[in-house]
């Protein structure tokens, strides 16, 4: 992997261009210190923030420390870091995720810096990132979902990426008899099942009525769910999933696309992850089937984001390292091992076979939510990566399921 960070000339004439930035001077330069807090889970990721922290530690004479955390232990974590002992940097997720933390005062407000580098003009998805109009931190590269699979195992079997939920349930059937799980799916941890109920309601009931059920306003006892939840278990009882599915981490799901076991996996682009480099050109993007026709196409795209906490010890640091790390060609250092969609829109991916692939899952969009759990409040969220984690293995429970669901919800929106 090649890095490539600005020269330190290059450096100090950025960041002389923001609003507010103060450059370091030789009497400041032993306060001037950068701690960030990574989630990352992709070791090459993690490589190439390290290498850009360095090189911007250099220009600028900053003492940086980098933290990368476990993804799933810094979800817990976050909580209690951004209050009692914050960094000057940290990534987060985008959208309700996001809002708790800016509505408890816990993520600086950047709009004067986002103004200052002219970044709306390069960055359409801005808006995953900004609160009444007051923008809280920046989109670093979204995740576009769908259903994922192998080329030459589709070409060796003759097998077609279904577009309606006939074509969906005719593959399944030729999957089956060419000895494949049709769709592999991993639920020990919870999040790929709520995935599965994203566009099972996005395609039965549209974006404003999800969106609404996102934002408690909705019961999740209400009707309209009866008809998502009854195709689902008409999916599973026609042994479309993988058996045991919640002893399966998504990792070990995704091996048997890469062990040629499976057809087919509802993932976002880093399901590359669990492929030999040398294969991963064979992986090929299909929107999630149309179930509806009378609806508009609407899809999960959930962006990741990087943040400056409110009560960073070093705030003008951060913003310099903010400014240096968001230009494009740094951007794409971070973003080349990941396999997502850029933020911004001057950043050409096209040699990534899998990012190309996932840029097409947004032609023809009609709207886009993020995820089950970036989309509503933590503490719903919990009890729906449980409840549905849960109807995967027995999908006769729907109703308690639900009615659990709508517990957590009316605990925290408020009865209907």
């Amino acid at each position: 992997m090649s890095f490539r960070p600005l020269s330190r000339r290059g450096f100090i004439a950025g960041t002389a261009a923001t609003a507010g930035i103060a450059l370091a001077t030789p009497a400041l330069a032993q306060s001037r210190e950068l701690v960030i807090i990574s989630n990352r889970g992709n070791a090459g990721q993690r490589q190439a923030l390290e290498a850009i922290a360095q090189a911007f530690g250099k220009a600028s004479g900053v003492k940086v420390s980098v933290n990368n955390m476990d993804h799933e232990a810094h979800k817990t974590a976050i909580r209690n870091y951004l209050v009692a002992s914050p960094p000057d940097i940290n990534f987060w997720f985008s959208g309700a995720r996001m809002r708790g933390f800016v509505e408890r005062g816990l993520f600086a407000d950047i709009t004067d810096l986002v103004e200052a580098q002219g970044w709306a003009d390069v960055v359409p998805s801005l808006s995953a990132t900004t609160i009444d109009g007051r923008q809280y931190g920046l989109p670093t590269a979204g995740l576009v979902w769908g259903m994922w699979y192998r080329q030459d195992v589709f070409d060796e079997h003759g097998l077609t990426a279904p577009k309606t939920l006939e074509d969906f349930y005719a593959y399944a059937s030729a999957a089956r008899n060419a000895g494949l799980v049709p769709v592999s799916i991993g639920t020990k941890e919870m999040w790929p099942a709520a995935g599965w109920f994203d566009h099972m309601n996005l395609r039965t009931n549209g974006l404003e009525h999800h969106m609404d059920l996102m934002r408690g306003k909705i019961a999740y006892t209400d009707a309209s769910l009866t008809r998502p939840m009854e195709l689902w278990a008409d999916m599973i009882a026609a042994d479309v999933f993988s058996p045991n599915a919640t002893s399966y981490a998504w990792e070990q799901a995704a091996a048997a696309l890469v062990q040629k076991k499976a057809g087919m996996m509802d993932l976002g682009g880093f399901i590359s992850y669990a492929f030999p480099e040398e294969q991963r050109s064979q992986l090929r993007f299909a929107p999630f089937p149309i179930i509806d026709p009378n609806l508009g196409r609407y899809e999960d795209f959930s962006a990741d984001s990087i943040h400056i906490p409110a009560k960073a010890p070093h705030p003008e640091v951060a913003r310099e390292f903010l400014t240096y790390f968001y230009q494009a060609d740094n951007l794409r250092t971070y973003l080349e091992p990941e396999g997502n969609v850029p933020a911004r829109s001057d950043i050409d991916m096209s040699d990534n076979p899998v990012v190309a692939e996932a840029q097409k899952g947004l032609i023809g969009v009609d709207g886009t939510a993020q995820y089950y759990d970036r989309d509503t409040d933590p503490d719903v969220a919990q009890a729906g990566l449980k409840g549905f984690q849960e109807f995967t293995a027995r999908p006769e429970r729907a109703e308690r399921i639900l009615q659990d669901i709508e517990r957590a919800r009316a605990r925290v929106y408020g009865q209907l």
